[in-house]
Order: structure tokens, then C-alpha cells, then sequence
């Protein structure tokens, strides 16, 4: 499985042309205080600014949507899922048009639909319908000996459906990306990807097979088995979803001052299925048992990650009510450093959570991508990381991926990002998985629009269904 700590920079398209679209948002990132601005005002220029990383650093061509930004990058698949999710925003937003959305929807759903499939070692971009994590930009194929990825082209296929049913006109364009959208759904064999029945494999290897583990604890899996569930050609067994859930006691979290929740340590996890599928007041066997919804237990893990912060055990420099947010992000490199008369450990990129490799780095999507969860306590970390940190960290994209107030030293041996006086280190890029829950969340917060075109699509209603969702909208 190729690792975002080892391929950082190395990718084959320099995307920095790319974002002159964008010239009139402000660049420099020196520390300076951010000019002040109203929290409702805030998360409106956040959203705009999270939509333009998409539309403006994805190739219009293809639709391929870069792992990150500037750096030049390979693409990512599951950023091209939040990328077509975005397109939409910007539409109801007044930021493109729907002619915009319609032909870069489009062109998008034509590359990945004749994308070669096969099991050779770089010459295909997918097999068996699924796509590999990392394609190569420009051409996309596989990129390096990185795995073909379940759970990412379950992210992709988040962002097709949600075209396919958002884009819903006569129109002979918005007809095919509905057929398209379809035909690339249909594609993915899920019956072939579960060596060890019934569980979801990571992935696959044309050189060495099957990723030895699986999808067979709590985690951004929910996604990823409503669309296995729900598949009209390659469906698994509907008893599958009893069988994943019936493991997760074991991460049942009933210690701290708040509400027992479902636990994963970094935030994503409770987030990014929540994207795409509104999880409110429907519930599986499993939660029904608990007398909660998927949904309640993403807030509750919020409120724990704020009340972490709150405690600050570690005596991490910033930490505290309104400056939170630990998730998978960049990081400053992997070394020991003494800081403050403590030796701490530092790491690149990685997922991060409450005691868990937790090194003073955060991540500001951790936050943002709350919203809909916990929309005040969501605003005031947005505000204060934007008062606080100032240009320092929020720049031509919104936020930047994360940042560590903690490590201040310039001699500190950084794998990327910079030191910037006044905030400690900052990473240099936007990641778009990063960038993309941000939009749809904001969005979602505001209007619902995600999960009321979800609503009607009917390969989600079908795998929720099967899995024994009930109650809700479903009902």
C-alpha cells in the first residue's frame, strides 16, 4: 500500500498553473493577523474557498483531482468522489453554473468509464470495477505500486451517485451522466474483493494479491458497505452488515465526562460516510440496541475530542476549547525532538486521535467538517483558529491541512511545511480528502443538500435498507 508519508512530492503533474482562477484571494502566509470577520461570514468564505480548491486545481479534462496542493501531486481517487460533490455546491451557491457542473461532471464520468481495467501492474487504472487509490496526473493509471482501494472507490462512488441523482434535467448531458454514474456502479464486483467472507479486503495487489486485512471494525466503512449492499449486479449478503456490527462492542467508549459512543480515534472516521448519507434518526439493529443513531454518535465523538483538548494531558501549546481538531493530516516529519525541557515524538503524515499518536498537530478539517454535527462549537473553533493563527495558516484555499503550535524550533529536521513565526509549523498544502468534507459538510449544515439528493437515490435507499436501516426518512 503506497503511504502519503513516503510519496509526498513526488507526483507527475505540477498543478501550480492551475489556480489562476482564484487570483483574488490572498496568498502569503506569514503569521499576520487575518482581517476580521463576522463567524457566519467566516464559514462562507471557508466554504467558497474549499469549493475553489476543486474547481480550480482539478483538470477540467478528466476530472482527476490532486492528492494535494501545490505540491505537484498524483490524484486521488476519493478526492475526485468530493470533488463531484462539490461541483453542485458551487452551483446553489452562485459560484459556477449548472452548464459548468454539467461538463465537468461529465467529462469525469466519460474518463473513469473508459478507464482500462485489467490486472497489470500500471498500464490500467482499475480492476474488477474498483480503481486504485493514487492514478497517475496526467494519464491515469496506477500510480507507483499503490493498492487497488475499496474504501476510496467507495468515496468516488459517493460522489457518482451523487451527481446521478443531482443531476436530474432532460438534458442529453445530465441523461448520461445519470447512465454513466449507473454503468460504473454496476461495474464494481464486491462478491470478488472478500477473500476472507464476509468482509470487505482493503484492497489488492497485482503483484502480491489481497491486502491481508479488512473492513471488520468501526470505521469510514459504512459507506462502503450501504454501496456493497445496495449493488443491483454484485450484491453481498444482506446478513453481512449484522456481521460487521456485531464486532463493535469492543469499541465502545464509556469512559470520559461524555455521552459512551462508538470510538475511533481520529475524527474523519465519524465523518466522511457522513458526507454522503444522512445517518440522522435512521438506525441499524446495532444502534437501535444502544437507543442512538449514527449520527448522534459522530457528535458525541466531537464533544469527546473538544473535551481532549480541554484537559490537554499532553500540554500541547494551543490545545483547548475553541482550538481542537485531530484526524489523518500532514505532519511535520517522523523524529524525537526535545521541546520545552520534554522529549515529544513527531510524525508525517498520519491519522491521529485522542492518545494516539496525537503530537500537537492539528487539523483544522477536523473542525470544519463538524459543522453539521456540532454547528457552534464547529464556528467557534473556525473563528478562533482564524484569529488566532491569522494568514499563518488560512490562505488561498481556506486552511491549510493542518499545523503544530507546539514545534516552533527552526532546527527542527522537517520532512515539508515550514516553521512561521507566531504559529509554530504549517504545513505547505491543501489535501483534497481534507478539503472535500469541509464543502459537503458546510453544505449540508446549511441546506441539506447532500443527504436530500441521497435521499432519492436508489442504490442507497437499497443497501440501507438491506442492512436493516428503518425509521427516518427511510420509513
Amino acid at each position: 500500500m503506497i503511504d502519503r508519508r513516503q510519496v509526498i512530492g513526488g507526483g507527475a503533474l505540477a498543478l501550480a498553473g492551475l489556480a489562476s482562477g482564484c487570483s483574488t484571494y490572498p496568498k502569503a502566509l506569514n503569521g499576520s493577523p487575518a482581517t476580521p470577520m463576522a463567524p457566519d461570514a467566516l464559514v462562507s468564505d471557508l466554504h467558497q474557498r474549499s469549493f475553489r480548491f476543486f474547481w480550480d486545481t482539478t483538470d477540467p479534462a478528466t476530472g482527476l483531482a490532486p492528492d494535494r496542493w501545490p505540491t505537484p501531486s498524483f490524484a486521488s481517487i476519493a478526492a475526485v468522489g468530493f470533488a463531484l460533490t462539490a461541483y453542485p455546491v458551487g452551483v446553489v451557491n452562485g459560484w459556477i453554473t449548472r452548464a459548468q457542473a454539467r461538463e465537468r461532471t461529465l467529462a469525469t464520468l466519460r474518463f473513469f468509464a473508459n478507464a482500462p481495467q485489467g490486472d497489470s501492474a500500471s498500464a490500467d487504472s482499475g480492476f474488477h470495477g474498483f480503481f486504485y487509490h493514487f492514478l497517475t496526473n496526467p494519464g491515469g493509471r496506477r500510480f507507483a505500486r499503490c493498492e487497488l482501494s475499496t474504501i476510496d472507490t467507495a468515496l468516488l462512488m459517493g460522489g457518482v451517485l451523487f451527481a446521478q441523482s443531482w443531476f436530474d434535467a432532460d438534458h442529453p448531458d445530465e441523461v448520461q451522466i445519470r447512465s454513466l454514474a449507473d454503468q460504473l456502479y454496476r461495474a464494481i464486483d464486491w462478491t470478488w474483493i472478500t477473500p476472507r467472507p464476509p468482509f470487505v479486503s482493503m484492497g489488492w495487489h497485482p503483484e502480491s494479491g489481497f491486502i491481508a486485512s479488512d473492513w471488520n471494525i468501526y470505521n469510514e466503512g459504512l459507506l462502503l458497505y450501504v454501496l456493497a449492499l445496495g449493488s443491483p449486479t454484485h450484491a453481498l449478503p444482506a446478513d453481512t452488515w449484522d456481521a460487521w456490527t456485531s464486532r463493535f462492542d469492543a469499541q465502545w467508549n464509556t469512559k470520559g465526562p461524555g455521552d459512551p459512543y462508538l470510538h475511533f480515534p481520529a475524527l474523519f472516521i465519524h465523518q466522511y460516510s457522513h458526507c454522503f448519507i444522512d445517518f440522522r434518526g435512521i438506525r441499524d439493529r446495532y444502534m437501535a440496541a444502544k437507543g442512538l443513531d449514527y449520527f448522534e454518535n459522530s457528535r458525541r465523538a466531537v464533544r469527546a475530542q473538544r473535551a481532549y483538548a480541554i484537559a490537554n494531558l499532553g500540554r500541547w501549546a494551543g490545545y483547548g476549547a475553541d482550538i481542537w481538531g485531530l484526524t489523518a493530516c500532514d505532519g511535520p516529519g517522523d523524529f524525537t525532538l526535545e521541546v520545552g525541557g520534554r522529549r515529544r515524538e513527531f510524525f508525517s503524515y498520519s491519522a491521529r486521535g485522542p492518545g494516539d499518536r496525537d503530537d500537537g498537530t492539528i487539523a483544522p478539517t477536523a473542525a470544519a467538517a463538524s459543522i453539521a454535527f456540532e454547528p457552534d462549537l464547529s464556528t467557534r473553533a473556525i473563528t478562533a483558529m482564524h484569529a488566532r493563527y491569522g494568514s499563518g495558516i488560512y490562505g488561498q484555499y481556506g486552511f491549510l491541512d493542518s499545523f503544530n503550535p507546539t514545534l516552533a524550533s527552526p532546527s527542527a529536521p522537517l520532512k515539508h511545511g515550514a516553521i512561521r513565526p507566531g504559529v509554530g509549523w504549517v504545513d505547505g498544502d491543501y489535501l483534497g480528502i481534507d478539503q472535500g468534507p469541509i464543502v459537503a459538510m458546510i453544505e449540508n449544515h446549511r441546506s441539506g443538500l447532500v443527504w436530500q439528493t441521497m435521499q432519492r437515490n436508489p442504490h442507497i435507499r437499497r443497501g440501507l435498507q438491506r442492512a436493516g436501516f428503518s425509521g427516518g426518512w427511510l420509513a
